[in-house]
């Protein structure tokens, strides 16, 4: 069958076979079809749109004539092709369901060759080299999924197999974050920490990335407020168990030998990307993804973003105050998590806390800074805090602020021992901190130290 009979097939059974119209006519796109067979199908798409029924030869033509969109050579042999193409004859559905898509795929694939040799050539108003892999994934990635949502009372048993589904997670290296998301991150999940300066927002991140390395996992960590030097030397002090203060006293062989050690016990790697602060969005990572999967053979497994709110957006420009901060930083937490699902990643970054959040000891949502379309838009956010008896006892607390993988309610506050120096996160008994009854037993601000002055000021000028 010749590509020009194959289009009219194909066309033929979209205007008089209602079955196959309705299975893959939202797969089809004009691009795939050449010439006249190009105009049929926008008019064909047109009139479905409007009657959301198959047209008769008669009412087609009517339907062309008013439209006046073909041109004079486009139209006379229109007029020459339709009486066949309305001339109905039975093939087999599930064949030609089957060669509809590879044709469609073989469509997709030479129109992204095309428009990737006028990238090439300096031809495309639009898009850059960098848009070459995107196009030509996509265009591999063309397929008729039937799936157009769950019946919740015949899909019973698929319901059922979901239930009882183990998820693909990466698990932490602590208990209690497992504890509360159900044994790790899902993929296609983002992931927020909420802290002030100088609370661990990038230590937690780099503890998280270099144990998920130790994993056999392959970790993209992108930086936009240190250089790339200075996480892997963060990393370097978790991984290789040394004071990051006494990593430069190291010798070259020992730091060497230190590091081929790890390397030989894990499978993954982990990669470190720059940007300047405030000038990538997600268009710039889902680039560099396909850079590195094309140069490097390497795709994350978990990705981690050092911060979420130095990012740039990729839909807005937040210039001159025209767009105010809720909306902005609404939009990036919403591209990264888009992103994540793309990559079938979990993403994990971060966000600083309001001047009022700083110092707090009951960090709350309201506490999120510049944006509160942040926490709605995130799957996990819990809080990091810090205080002088928590630093004191080498501790850090954890509260669930917001968790679609469990009940936030239990365990919906824990310590964690911190060791600053070697940029470490470790189990800790929760009844060994000072602030234990903090530990699921109420809220944290009536057991800090200010929650219980004021408690007892209440206490006092209560009359009886």
């Amino acid at each position: 069958m010749t590509e020009i009979n194959l289009q009219q097939t194909i066309l033929r059974n979209l205007l008089t076979n209602d079955s196959y119209m309705r299975k893959v006519a939202a797969f089809l796109s004009p691009d795939y079809f050449e010439g006249t067979y190009s105009g049929l199908f926008k008019e064909f798409t047109s009139y479905i749109a409007k009657f959301n029924k198959l047209p008769t030869i008669e009412a087609f033509k009517i339907e062309i004539d008013s439209a006046d969109r073909l041109t004079d050579e486009q139209y006379r042999h229109a007029m020459e092709i339709l009486p066949d193409i309305f001339n109905y004859s039975a093939e087999d559905g599930d064949w030609l369901v089957d060669r509809t898509e590879k044709w469609c795929q073989d469509r997709a694939v030479f129109n992204a060759v095309m428009e990737s040799i006028s990238i090439l050539d300096g031809k495309h108003q639009k898009l850059s080299k960098n848009a070459i892999p995107d196009i030509l994934s996509k265009a591999l990635g063309v397929s008729f999924d039937a799936n157009i949502g769950h019946d919740y009372l015949e899909n019973i048993d698929d319901r059922w197999d979901f239930y009882h589904l183990d998820e693909e997670r990466i698990s932490f290296d602590m208990d209690y974050f497992n504890r509360i998301t159900k044994g790790g991150l899902p993929n296609k999940t983002l992931n927020i920490a909420l802290a002030g300066t100088g609370v661990g927002k990038s230590l937690f991140m780099c503890h998280c990335a270099g144990a998920a390395l130790s994993q056999g996992k392959n970790v993209l960590y992108i930086t936009m407020e240190m250089a790339e030097e200075r996480i892997a030397e963060r990393i370097d002090a978790n991984l290789l168990n040394v004071p990051i203060d006494q990593l430069e006293h190291l010798s070259k062989d020992m730091f060497t030998n230190r590091v081929k050690g790890i390397a030989d016990k894990t499978s993954g790697k982990l990669i470190i990307k720059e940007y300047p602060t405030g000038s990538a969005h997600s268009n710039h990572f889902r680039a560099l993804m396909n850079e590195l999967k094309l140069k490097k053979k390497f795709i994350p497994d978990m990705i981690f973003i050092d911060y979420l709110n130095i990012c740039a957006s990729s839909r807005m420009k937040s210039m001159g105050g025209a767009i105010n901060s809720y909306t902005y930083i609404k939009s990036i937490a919403e591209e990264l998590r888009g992103l994540a699902v793309e990559f079938d990643v979990p993403i994990i970054s971060a966000t600083q806390t309001t001047r009022s959040g700083y110092g707090n000891d009951d960090v709350g949502l309201e506490d999120t800074s510049e944006s509160f379309g942040l926490p709605a838009t995130a799957d996990l956010m819990f809080a990091l805090i810090s205080n002088d008896e928590l630093s004191s006892n080498g501790q850090m607390l954890v509260k669930q602020l917001k968790n679609r993988y469990n009940d936030p309610g239990a365990n919906q506050r824990f310590v964690v021992g911190i060791d600053r120096s070697k940029m470490r996160l470790f189990d800790v008994d929760q009844n060994d901190s000072p602030l234990n009854k903090e530990v699921d037993d109420g809220p944290a601000f009536d057991n800090s130290n200010s929650g219980q002055r004021i408690n007892t000021e209440k206490f006092e000028n209560f009359t009886f």
